[in-house]
């Protein structure tokens, strides 16, 4: 063997030995390298098979490992007993409630149609049936393509419930009461968060999302308690099929969190298309009566209704993991405790997705889920990046974001931060005649030029904010956002023409508390 042959093979061994130790470090066998290694019948089980498990078990799988996954029988509706493959995202929220919204968004555009010389009778009959039937057909379908994306990636499925008796070893309660254990070297906790029911006399007569999505019937008269994503979307879906509804919240503004003057714009808008608002409000009794839910607020009003929603939060699903038992820390939300790499304080255990209650939306949970895989099976240690993350929500019409609000930036900037904004009527409505204004806002570190954050509310805001989530992520300027060439005529033009600054804002600016 020649010198540049024998400098070859030892560059290839010093390269396997260098992700060996890597390996190593993160399985926590730095110490244990010369003992023989402990049998398990999976390399990798993960409880819980919505989006960040499937995500986690697919990954590792390919990756080498051998791969178990367990989840609860398919149900629409959740459960101590009941889930399905796929989760809580494709079986009881984002894709089935993104269906309903499709569903309402049809009532308003048929009467916005009629100035395009639609001649759109007067009365236009809502099969609400049958968009149920619709949309429970496709979740069907997504957990069936869940299930195959997991067979053909060789992980093993089981149907039942998940719980950890011990540092490597899962339990499986199957379907008919017989347990069987599995152990593991890593096992991953997937299982997402429920629904929050407020102890309120009377709850039994209220629903969560869950229900919601599968109703029987459509109710005329709809009463919301809660003022964050769920409320304000169902708010929207519900009044587009033409329900009264009524929206109940504590602050003065829905979103809290979100940049107050689209907190604000996402008001008027929900306001402008006949949904009654009930700011710096709580429900505080339900009554079941011949003529509906009788339901009291604070303020001594009483409302009836035909459904009442909670929309008052979700909680992780830890209740029945056992994880008290083998010493895995939950906070004080009882969310499960992890590090910068999902790892919890049980060296072989880990954590992703809601059930770490640290930024509850699916495509996080898929971020997780990879990174999980490449850190203990792909001999790469990542982090997840929660760095301008962009999100949406799916109220009529749309508010999405990225990047930092006004008040955040206010807060976390040292120095001058410029504000563009941009309120106009989109072109559609100077036709239909719909008066609802689209706002737009980008927000500028003044010394750098960086833009820290962008906003919009109005028709297709998710579809342009995905685009400019990749700008922000480049670490875009404000000038490189002038400098680029809009498309004519559209809305998202608006971020490249934004010359003229609002305002400036600094650090000493009172915050508001809205």
């Amino acid at each position: 063997m020649n010198w540049e042959e024998n400098h070859e093979v030892l560059g290839a061994k010093n390269t396997r030995l260098v992700i060996m130790a890597r390996k190593m470090l993160i399985d926590g066998e730095l110490d244990k390298s010369g003992q023989e290694e402990q049998h398990y019948d999976f390399d990798l089980f993960v409880i819980g098979a919505g989006s960040g498990g499937v995500r986690a078990g697919r990954f590792s799988a390919q990756y080498g490992a051998k791969v178990a996954i367990c989840e609860l029988p398919f149900h629409p509706i959740s459960s101590e007993l009941s889930g399905g493959v796929g989760g809580t995202c494709v079986i009881r929220g984002c894709v089935p409630k993104k269906i309903l919204v499709y569903g309402a968004a049809y009532g308003p555009e048929l009467e916005d149609a009629r100035n395009y010389g639609w001649e759109v009778n007067e009365r236009v009959n809502f099969n609400w049936k049958k968009l149920l039937h619709k949309k429970t057909e496709e979740i069907v379908r997504l957990n069936g393509i869940y299930k195959r994306l997991l067979s053909n990636a060789g992980v093993k499925l089981f149907e039942g419930e998940g719980r950890v008796i011990g540092p490597n070893e899962v339990e499986v309660i199957q379907l008919d009461g017989t347990k069987i254990s599995y152990s593991a070297k890593h096992i991953l906790i997937a299982t997402g968060s429920r629904a929050h029911r407020p102890g309120i006399p009377g709850q039994e007569l209220a629903i969560t999302s869950d229900e919601a999505l599968s109703l029987e019937e459509l109710p005329k008269r709809v009463v919301i308690l809660g003022g964050g994503y769920i409320a304000v979307e169902f708010a929207s879906i519900w009044r587009g099929m033409g329900a009264t509804v009524d929206l109940c919240f504590r602050k003065e503004l829905p979103l809290r969190g979100f940049d107050d003057e689209m907190r604000a714009a996402v008001a008027r808008n929900l306001e402008g298309r006949g949904i009654t608002m009930h700011p710096c409000t709580t429900l505080t009794k339900f009554e079941k009566t011949e003529d509906g839910i009788k339901v009291h607020t604070d303020h001594g009003e009483v409302i009836l209704a035909d459904v009442v929603l909670f929309a008052t939060g979700r909680l992780p699903n830890t209740k029945r993991l056992n994880l008290d038992a083998v010493g895995v820390e939950l906070d004080k939300m009882q969310a499960v405790k992890v590090d910068e790499y999902s790892r919890t304080n049980v060296p072989s255990i880990w954590a992703i997705g809601d059930v770490t209650n640290r930024m509850n939306l699916t495509p996080v949970a898929l971020m997780e889920g990879t990174c999980f895989a490449k850190t203990v099976f792909g001999g790469k240690p990542t982090k997840p990046d929660y760095l301008h993350i962009p999100c949406a929500v799916f109220c009529i019409p749309p508010l999405s974001v990225v990047g930092l609000s006004e008040e955040q930036a206010i807060e976390q900037v040292n120095g001058e931060v410029s504000v563009y904004t941009s309120t106009f009527n989109p072109m559609k409505n100077t036709i239909s005649g719909r008066q609802e204004k689209s706002v737009m806002k980008l927000l500028v570190e003044a010394e750098t030029d960086k833009v820290l954050g962008a906003s919009m509310c109005g028709p297709d805001a998710p579809e342009i904010m995905q685009g400019i989530a990749i700008a922000l992520k480049c670490g875009a300027t404000k000038e490189q956002f002038d400098s680029t060439v809009g498309i004519h005529p559209s809305a998202a033009e608006e971020f490249v023409t934004m010359r003229s600054e609002t305002r400036r804002v600094s650090s000493n600016k009172p915050k508001t508390n809205l």
